[in-house]
């Protein structure tokens, strides 16, 4: 039995006897039997009360189950129901969300069931269907080249770092979920792009990771652009109004920051 198998089980012992608590789910890697020494745990536990709106309430219930080390709540992903936590003994990350029996209706997959005291839980799994937010694909062509222009006037003034750091952006965002609608796969941003995208397409991605020099960060900047377009004339279906004058505009301008010797004098070289 492995650590996240241990734990879950200690949960389940913990609130068995909890009245406020309905049930306990698992969600994530252990729905595909992919966990290994580096994951982590995520657990649904389902009360008849709300427990989120009160910080200090999910915290108590999360030392209960552990050598609890830290936690905090997850609105940095739009999630404040969570709560992200690190224990010790063994050292585990363990996410808790923190739900009523209305809100576990709603989800973006079908979590396993560890404790179901009455039967609520299976009975709502078995009458809703989860729905994952797939991208909205207009809402993308709205602001992609927008966000190029960005990413030219930083490395155009040299700011290298800050231009980097754009490019992690537009993979989470845009490239890594599309390619995983290509293939066919949930549009998990960039997760498990190594194990889950053939070769061709992964190595399409790896092209926009830059090097730290103007010419690395345009090279990058050129595949994105071109591995959007690819991925835009695979997915996008005729309804989506393209911004044909801006993409236009804006690889004009890559043009001239292509030609033009502002943003070399920051540095002697690309590093590698």
């Amino acid at each position: 039995m492995n650590i996240q198998e241990q734990f879950a089980n200690r949960v389940v012992e913990v609130i068995r006897l909890d009245k406020s608590v309905v049930g306990l789910a698992v969600a994530g890697s252990w729905l595909t039997s992919e966990i290994d020494a580096f994951s982590d745990l995520d657990l649904v536990l389902v009360a008849n009360e709300r427990i989120s709106d009160d910080k200090y309430k999910m915290l108590n219930y999360a030392k209960r189950f552990g050598h609890f080390l830290s936690g905090f709540t997850g609105e940095h992903v739009g999630e404040p129901r969570v709560l992200i936590c690190l224990y010790k003994d063994p050292l585990l990350h363990v996410d808790i969300k923190f739900v009523t029996v209305d809100e576990f209706r709603e989800r973006i997959e079908t979590p396993i069931l560890l404790l179901d005291k009455e039967g609520q839980l299976k009975s709502i799994l078995e009458q809703t269907e989860p729905k994952f937010p797939y991208p909205d694909y207009q809402w993308i062509e709205d602001r992609f080249w927008i966000w190029v222009h960005y990413a030219l006037l930083k490395i155009g003034r040299g700011e290298y770092v800050e231009a980097f750091d754009f490019f992690g952006f537009l993979r989470m965002v845009v490239l890594g979920p599309l390619l995983h609608i290509k293939n066919g796969n949930l549009p998990r941003g960039v997760r498990k792009v190594e194990t889950q995208l053939p070769l061709n397409d992964f190595a399409g991605l790896k092209a926009t990771l830059p090097t730290y020099c103007k010419s690395g960060l345009l090279d990058s900047l050129q595949h994105s652009v071109g591995l959007y377009r690819e991925l835009r004339e695979a997915l996008f279906p005729a309804t989506i109004i393209l911004q044909t004058e801006t993409e236009g505009a804006v690889m004009n301008y890559f043009e001239q920051i292509s030609n033009s010797p502002y943003g070399e004098l920051t540095t002697e070289g690309c590093l590698t």
